[in-house]
């Protein structure tokens, strides 16, 4: 008895990870985006995202992204290994400008630059979802829009940064949204958050 608990049925499917790392992007992205958008002090803002960056947008996410590879999903393993990395490096980012140009550096550019990077893979992203569902199209476009918003607020134009955090509220609203869905559509065996499937 004691060695058939120890097997591991590999036959068994594994969970649908999309829901957890939805959970993840869209705690995170809410967090920071009510910072932008300036509905926290900073420092309290800071509280609040960078440890989610780095444990629930960043590791878990992460996570979700290499159980995607498992189940052979390829836009949900490089879309969650992404932006999970995103969280884990924008965090990283922050504490090493606070630290190292604080005041003096321009940490506008620095986090800009660091946006468009990850504007590019936005874009692409948001081109693949067109043949999954509109829910996810509904997100990438307005995740791309958002990420546009930041950038040109953290290179250019200070005030499109309070913009982008506002959107990015709903783009975290969004992703909540479809994380939702897979976790109550698949408890009650039924279409009850519909996600708009694209034939």
């Amino acid at each position: 008895m004691e060695e058939k608990l120890c097997i591991i049925n590999e036959n068994a499917a594994i969970a649908d990870p999309g829901p957890l790392g939805l959970a993840g992007f869209a705690t995170t992205t809410f967090a920071l985006s009510a910072a932008n958008a300036g509905l926290f002090m900073p420092k309290g803002a800071e509280g609040t995202w960078l440890p989610l960056a780095l444990i629930f947008g960043g590791s878990v996410q992460l996570l979700a992204g290499m159980w995607e590879f498992k189940k052979g999903n390829t836009f949900g393993a490089s879309a969650f290994s992404t932006y999970g990395a995103f969280w884990i490096a924008l965090a990283l980012l922050a504490m090493n400008n606070a630290v190292y140009l604080g005041k003096d550096g321009n940490v506008g550019g620095a986090i800009g630059f660091f946006l468009v990077l990850f504007t590019i893979m936005t874009l692409y992203y948001t081109i693949a979802t067109f043949k999954l569902n509109w829910a996810l199209v509904i997100l990438f476009v307005l995740l791309l829009i958002t990420f546009i918003l930041l950038d040109i607020g953290f290179l250019a134009s200070p005030g499109m940064i309070k913009v982008g955090g506002t959107l990015g509220l709903v783009v975290a609203l969004v992703a909540w949204y479809i994380a939702a869905a897979g976790v109550i559509n698949f408890t009650f065996k039924k279409v009850v958050l519909p996600v708009g499937p694209i034939k």
